[in-house]
């Protein structure tokens, strides 16, 4: 279990690291995958700037926590971090995404990320 654990606990770290670098450098794709469309050439680029600010940094904070402090500080900041997808959800539905890419993206990703954290918890 330690394995699964630290490896799904890697794995969501990274892919916050891939996230915050495809809104930096392909904003709109990035932007229409989360499900609210958006021109980065207009208002919204600094909107998605800061989107990818703080999916890479998540990432980087992730890597770091379980590097230097360990599974059980890497658990409680995964917990924590998964209220950002939950509200992710509401946003896409607030502004007329699609249901499937609200639950089917966003809050799916907090399940697993929960999940993450009881892994890390149990080791």
């Amino acid at each position: 279990m330690t394995v699964t654990a630290y490896t799904l606990a890697v794995l969501l770290d990274l892919f916050c690291l891939f996230l915050g670098y495809r809104f930096w450098f392909q904003p709109g794709p990035a932007a229409a995958g989360y499900g609210v469309s958006a021109d980065p050439r207009g208002d919204a680029g600094a909107y998605l700037s800061v989107k990818g600010l703080r999916d890479g940094a998540f990432g980087v904070l992730g890597l770091v926590l379980l590097a230097a402090v360990g599974a059980r500080a890497e658990a409680w900041f995964m917990v924590c971090v998964a209220l950002v997808p939950l509200v992710d959800t509401l946003i896409v539905l607030r502004h007329g995404g699609a249901k499937a890419v609200a639950f089917g993206i966003h809050f799916a990703t907090a399940i697993v990320v929960l999940i993450s954290a009881g892994l890390l918890f149990a080791v």
